[in-house]
C-alpha cells in the first residue's frame, strides 16, 4: 500500500553526483537541475545558507563563520552530512509541488570506477538518508556510453574517456561490462590549481579558483595555435599586495596544464595496451570518445589522436552524458539491470 503511495507522489531520478556539478534527470521530464556541488554553511547556527549556484558565488568571499564546502573530492564523498543535505535539497526541489513527506523516489546514481565498498556505501546511504526509496548505482563511463547511445550490450569495443571535475576515468566496454579501465585523481579542479600556481610563479600574481576556472574555459588549449587566445586577468600582486591586471594567453595555459594532460594521455595508452587485441581493432575503427568538462579543452581530441593513432572525438553535450545515461537506465531498469553495480541490498 505505502509503496503504491510513494510511486504516485514521487519522481524517479537519475543523478550525476560530480565533484564540480550535480545534475538531476527526472523520469519523463529530462534534466531539470544542473548546479555546482557546493554548499554554504553558517557555523554559528550550523544551518545551510545556500546550495549550488548561490553557494558558488560565495567562494573566496565569506567571513570566518561561513564555510563554503565542496563535499565531494575526486568523485568521492568527503563530507557525508553535507552531501546528504545537498542531495535532500535537490530532491526536495524536484518534489516541491508534491507532498514532501511522501516523496520517496527511486534513484540511479553514477559512481567513479575503482571506488571501495565503503565509498560505494557512503553514496548509497547519503541518497537513502536524503529521501530516496531505492538506490541503484552505475559506473560513470558506462552511464556516459549509454547516454551517447553506444551499443554497450553488444560484442563490440567502446572506449570512453570521462574527464570530470575530480577524476579522469578511462574505460573499454563490451557486452555490458568494463573490460579494461584506469581511474586517475585528475580533473578540472587540478587544472585550476595548476593554472593558479603557474600564474603565481610566472607573473607574481595571486588569482582565485573562480578566476582560474574562467581562464580555463575562455582560453584553455592543449595544442599550438597560430592565432592564440588572450585575456586580461585581475589578481593581487605577490610583492606589493595590491591589485594588478595581467594579460595571459592560451600558450601559457597549455604550459600550465602540460603535466596532467600528459598523464591522461599516457594512461589512455596504458589502457589500450591492456585491452584484448580483438577489441583494440574495433576501438581503432570506432574511435575514442571523450566526455566530461575536460573534453572541451581546445585541441584535446587532435592531441589524443596524434599520440595514440586512434580517431578521437567529443560526445555530443559531454557535460550531461552521464546523467542522460542514468535517465535512460531509469526508463528501462529491468532491461539494463545487468550493467548496474551491486549495492548493499543486493
Amino acid at each position: 500500500m505505502f509503496k503504491a503511495v510513494f510511486v504516485k507522489f514521487s519522481h524517479d531520478l537519475g543523478i550525476d553526483l560530480g565533484t564540480t556539478n550535480t545534475l538531476v534527470y527526472v523520469r519523463g521530464k529530462g534534466i531539470i537541475i544542473n548546479q555546482p556541488s557546493v554548499v554554504a554553511i553558517n557555523t554559528k547556527t550550523d544551518r545551510i545558507l545556500a546550495v549550488g549556484d548561490e553557494a558558488r558565488k560565495m567562494l573566496g568571499k565569506t567571513p570566518p563563520h561561513i564555510i563554503v564546502s565542496k563535499p565531494l573530492v575526486n568523485g568521492i564523498i568527503s563530507d557525508f552530512e553535507v552531501t546528504e543535505k545537498m542531495l535532500k535539497y535537490f530532491i526536495d526541489q524536484v518534489h516541491r509541488q508534491a507532498y514532501s513527506v511522501l516523496s520517496r523516489p527511486r534513484v540511479v546514481i553514477g559512481i567513479p570506477l575503482e571506488i571501495t565498498e565503503v565509498e560505494k556505501k557512503a553514496v548509497e546511504d547519503a541518497a537513502l538518508s536524503a529521501g530516496a526509496r531505492e538506490v541503484f548505482l552505475v559506473e560513470e563511463p558506462m552511464a556516459a556510453a549509454i547516454g551517447a547511445r553506444l551499443p554497450i550490450q553488444e560484442a563490440v569495443g567502446n572506449m570512453v574517456v570521462d574527464i570530470g571535475g575530480g577524476t579522469t576515468q578511462i574505460a573499454v566496454m563490451s557486452l555490458g561490462g568494463v573490460v579494461a579501465s584506469k581511474s586517475l585523481p585528475i580533473g578540472g579542479d587540478e587544472f585550476n590549481v595548476d593554472i593558479i600556481q603557474y600564474v603565481r610563479d610566472k607573473f607574481n600574481l595571486y588569482i582565485g579558483e573562480m578566476t582560474a576556472e574562467e581562464i580555463k574555459i575562455k582560453i584553455g588549449s592543449v595544442i599550438y595555435e597560430d592565432r592564440g587566445l588572450e585575456m586580461e586577468v585581475r589578481g593581487r600582486d605577490v610583492l606589493s599586495g595590491l591589485p594588478r591586471i595581467n594579460k595571459i594567453s592560451s600558450a601559457h595555459i597549455r604550459e600550465a596544464i602540460f603535466k596532467p594532460i600528459r598523464t591522461i594521455i599516457e594512461n589512455i595508452k596504458y589502457t589500450v595496451e591492456n585491452t584484448p587485441p580483438e577489441l583494440v581493432s574495433e576501438i581503432y575503427e570506432r574511435g575514442i570518445l571523450l566526455t566530461g568538462g575536460g573534453a572541451l579543452f581546445r585541441g584535446l581530441p587532435d592531441l589524443i589522436k596524434e599520440e595514440t593513432k586512434i580517431p578521437t572525438q567529443v560526445l555530443d553535450d559531454p557535460l550531461t552524458s552521464v546523467v542522460r545515461g542514468a535517465g535512460i537506465i531509469l526508463e528501462d531498469l529491468e532491461g539494463l539491470s545487468n550493467i548496474l553495480v551491486p549495492t548493499m541490498k543486493d
